[in-house]
C-alpha cells in the first residue's frame, strides 16, 4: 500500500488526532545542509510518522534556500498531498544515491496526490519553482547527508 493510501486511511479511521493538537507549524526539527550543484539547501528533517504527517502544514512562508526532507525507512511508492499546507511547493522524489527521480509541483490546500515514479526513501519539498529556476530536474543529483553515505 502506498504511503498516501496509508496516511489517508490513518486520517479517516483515526480521526487525525494530531490535527486538533497541531494547528501551528513545526519549526524545531533537526536541520541538515545539502546542495544541488552550486545551490545550497538547508532542510529540516522529518523522520518520524508524526513529523512526516505534519510536514510543512500551517506555514505562511519559507525562506528561499530552505526546505523539508522527508526520510522513510525503506523505498516505496510515496505520494504526497497539500492539505493544510498554505504555500505552493515542489516535491523532489529522490533515490538513495541522491538522484532526483521526478519533480511534482503542488497546489496549496488540496488533497491531490503527487507521487514518485518509482520507489524512493526521500522527498525534498522546496518553494514551488525552486528546482526549475536552478535547472534541477529528473536525473540531477542532490548531495549531502544522507545521500553521501550511499556512495
Amino acid at each position: 500500500m502506498t504511503y498516501f493510501k496509508t496516511l489517508f486511511l490513518s486520517v479517516v479511521l483515526l480521526g487525525a488526532p494530531w490535527a486538533h493538537a497541531q494547528e501551528s507549524a513545526q519549526m524545531d526539527l533537526p536541520r541538515i545542509k545539502m546542495s544541488a550543484g552550486m545551490h545550497q539547501i538547508e532542510a529540516q528533517v522529518a523522520r518520524t510518522p508524526d513529523q512526516r504527517s505534519i510536514g510543512l502544514m500551517f506555514r505562511k512562508e519559507m525562506p528561499t534556500h530552505e526546505g523539508m526532507l522527508f526520510v522513510f525507512e525503506q523505498p516505496s511508492g510515496l505520494c504526497f498531498w497539500m492539505k493544510n499546507t498554505l504555500i505552493p511547493l515542489t516535491a523532489a522524489f529522490i533515490s538513495d544515491d541522491g538522484t532526483v527521480v521526478n519533480l511534482a509541483d503542488m497546489k496549496p490546500q488540496t488533497t491531490d496526490p503527487h507521487c514518485a515514479l518509482r520507489p524512493v526513501r526521500y522527498v525534498l519539498e522546496m518553494n514551488r519553482g525552486w528546482f526549475e529556476k536552478r535547472g534541477i530536474k529528473a536525473g540531477s543529483k542532490i548531495s549531502g547527508a544522507p545521500f553521501d553515505s550511499a556512495k
